[in-house]
């Protein structure tokens, strides 16, 4: 009896259907009685990055530190605190990184001048590289490097099986 691993493929796409759809129903619905306090949620939810994922946003990230940070926001926003309130919490407890676009000061050097300075250093990597490889230029042999080439030949040219460089 032979094993088929993908016996059904119509089970198969559903099920890979349903596990892909999973994810869908754990988004936290986040509602405010204001309009304009639900956009500010949402646009802050996106400009603060998951410390976890740290390419994804708030908004974007399903990792439970960062449902953790929504609900936190959520609440404090539900309390009426200011928005400029509720990033200097976030910033006073995980720091500028938390930002997409941190402010640009000595601390935070790094997160605005590192890109530049990697690519600056592969620039100057690059360029010595291909300088590098720059054909040599043509010089002409001296009479005695010529007197001597010529040896070579002429010894390579009656002794084929005798090594040159003996």
């Amino acid at each position: 009896m032979s094993v088929r691993p993908f016996a059904n493929p119509a089970a198969l796409l559903a099920g890979l259907l349903f596990a892909a759809s999973c994810g869908a129903f754990t988004l936290e619905q986040y509602t405010f009685e204001d309009p304009a306090r639900q956009s500010e949620f949402r646009d802050l939810i996106g400009e603060i990055r998951c410390l976890v994922c740290q390419n994804e946003s708030l908004a974007d990230s399903q990792a439970g530190l960062a449902q953790d940070l929504r609900n936190e926001i959520y609440r404090m926003m539900q309390e009426g605190r200011p928005r400029d309130e509720v990033v200097d919490y976030l910033i006073s407890r995980y720091g500028d990184f938390v930002l997409y676009d941190p402010p640009f000061k000595l601390s935070t050097l790094p997160l605005w001048l590192g890109p530049i300075l990697i690519a600056v250093i592969g620039v100057l990597i690059l360029r010595r590289t291909i300088a590098g490889k720059r054909p040599l230029a043509d010089e002409a042999l001296s009479p005695e490097e010529q007197t001597r080439l010529q040896a070579l030949l002429d010894r390579q040219r009656d002794n084929p099986d005798q090594d040159p460089h003996t």
